[in-house]
Order: C-alpha cells, then structure tokens, then sequence
C-alpha cells in the first residue's frame, strides 16, 4: 500500500483534516491543517511526563500568576506549539465556566488573542471556542464583528448552527459521536446497528442536516464534523468543509486502503425546499428546549468541561 492510497490521504483531498488532540508530539504524524484543542484534552497531555517541562516552564515564566491567568497561559503555550506544527489554525477555548456569561466571554477570548499577540501570533491563525450557548452565540457576533474569529462547539442541533451562522461565526463544531451515544443510550436493546448505524446514523444525519440548511441559504460558517466514535462516521461526513479527528482515528485512516467517496457535496443540496429557522432569542431558546438531545448533551458538555478546568487549576497549582 502506498501512502498515497491510504483513506487519510483521499479524505484529505475532500475534506479539511483537523487533529482533534492536545498531543502535539502525536500529531506531527498525521501533517493536520489545523488542531483543536479543549479543556479535556490539555488535562490529559499535562498529565503526560513528555509536557511537564513544559508546565513547568510557564509556571517559573509567571511565579506570581492567579490560578486563571496561569490556565490561560498554559492553553497559549499548548497552541504555540501546535502552531510550529500545523501550516494552519489552532483553536483554544473559552473557560467553560464563562458560557452563560456574554461580555466575561468576550473580555476573555480578548486575552487569549492578545497573549497570542505578545508571541507574534496573527489572530487568523487563531479561532476562540465558544460553547454554543445563546450567550456563546452573542459572544460571538460581537468577537466576529472585531476581527476575532470563533468555532463554536458543543453544538449538537440544527437551531444552533443557525444561530451560530446568523451571528457569522467563522465555524461550527456539530458533535456527531455524543448525539450518537445519546440515541444509542435512548434505544438500548433496541439499537440495532444496521438499522442504526453507517448514513443512518443520528450523528452523521444532524451533520448532513446541518450542511444542506447551510449551503441552502448561502451561509459562509465553516461546518467542522467533531466527536468521532469511528472510521465509519468520518467517511459518511467525507467533504464535509473540515473533519477534526483523534490521533487513534487518525492513525486507523492512516493504515486503512479503504476507498472514500464523497458524501457531501454543496451541489447535491441545491433547489431543495427549506425553511429558515427563527433565530430571535426567545425562539431559539424554545426550540432548543424542545430538542431534548441537544439540551441534555449541551448541559452535559459544559459540566464536564468545567469539572477539567478545575482539575487542570489544582494540577497547575500543586
């Protein structure tokens, strides 16, 4: 097999390619147009003996820092690294602790992009991330308005991504793995991966749902697919306008001969009938309530992110 036939390099060419870790020394295998990066994944590479020089050099760099301002200048070390690595964007995120807060959100993505800044970072090579919350999505509108570009995550349904692309977000991350897992939870017994599984899969349907709303009504936000459980989600989300994958899915892609064959295709969704969502804030907050998916995955996703932030807090100040 050459490397040229691997299912990496053929999704590659359909599909933007995002390593989805805070592991850079893995990544570097894989050459990734960008990386994301969340509270999660930076607790589990801080953990990692090969990042404690690492830590510890932000720690003496900042000797007097508050616990905050030393979190934030960990995730700014993790992403110039990444930087060095990847020939595009990074994305580092918002405390999650912040996502029902619109203007603390703002003044914080504000000092992520100057902290960039101070290391000579252009901000374009740099997208905050935000949770998908209405405060998130407010957040956003005035961030993209200055200049400061935004990946919206925890996002889970379709009155989000309006939402998200209405405020002009530069891009959206749906979660295809965690609405899978709730619908599969949902099903129990019942789930039956045939029946279930491959283009009827409930995480790659939202996505698909997604692209089709978007490229109907002309929307610019970049749709990123995250959350992966499997090879087999990515491939059905082949040319997608980008992918942000694990390091272990990665590396199955990299190994596997498989023939990828688009799946989305802008054209495909022209000249179908659609209607636009209303996005006024009392109308999506109702909407999202009634998807009780989305609402249950969203409050899940901030908690979980929170609890890490504050572990990586009592990690950083041991």
């Amino acid at each position: 097999m050459t490397t040229a036939n691997t299912a990496l390099d053929q999704l590659k060419a359909l599909t933007t390619v995002v390593a989805d870790t805070g592991d850079f020394e893995r990544m570097k295998q894989f050459a990734p147009q960008d990386a994301t990066t969340n509270p999660s994944l930076i607790l589990k590479a801080v953990q990692q003996p090969s990042y404690q020089q690492l830590v510890q050099s932000v720690r003496g760099a900042n000797p007097q820092a508050s616990v905050s301002a030393l979190m934030d200048r960990i995730l700014i070390a993790f992403g110039l690294e990444i930087l060095k690595i990847v020939p595009g964007r990074v994305s580092t995120e918002v405390d999650a602790r912040l996502s029902f807060d619109t203007a603390a959100t703002i003044a914080k993505a504000k000092e992520l992009i100057a902290l960039y800044a101070a290391h000579g970072v252009d901000r374009n090579r740099v997208l905050i991330k935000l949770a998908s919350t209405w405060e998130g999505i407010e957040a956003a509108k005035v961030l993209e308005a200055e200049g400061i570009h935004c990946n919206m995550t925890l996002l889970f349904s379709l009155v989000q991504a309006a939402a998200c692309g209405k405020a002009k977000a530069q891009l959206i991350s749906p979660f295809v793995g965690r609405i899978t897992d709730w619908n599969k939870a949902k099903l129990g017994s019942n789930w039956n991966d045939a029946q279930h599984g491959g283009q009827h899969d409930p995480g790659v349907q939202s996505v698909k749902g997604i692209y089709g709303y978007y490229k109907h009504f002309g929307i610019a936000t970049e749709i990123m697919g995250a959350s992966f459980r499997n090879t087999n989600q990515i491939m059905q989300l082949a040319g997608c306008d980008l992918l942000t994958i694990s390091p272990e899915l990665l590396a199955e892609l990299q190994n596997s001969a498989e023939s990828v064959v688009r799946k989305l295709d802008p054209k495909a969704t022209q000249g179908n009938a659609m209607r636009e969502l209303d996005v006024t804030e009392s109308a999506f907050r109702l909407q999202l309530n009634d998807d009780a998916m989305a609402t249950e995955k969203l409050a899940e996703g901030i908690r979980a992110f929170c609890s890490d932030i504050v572990k990586l807090e009592v990690l950083l100040t041991n």
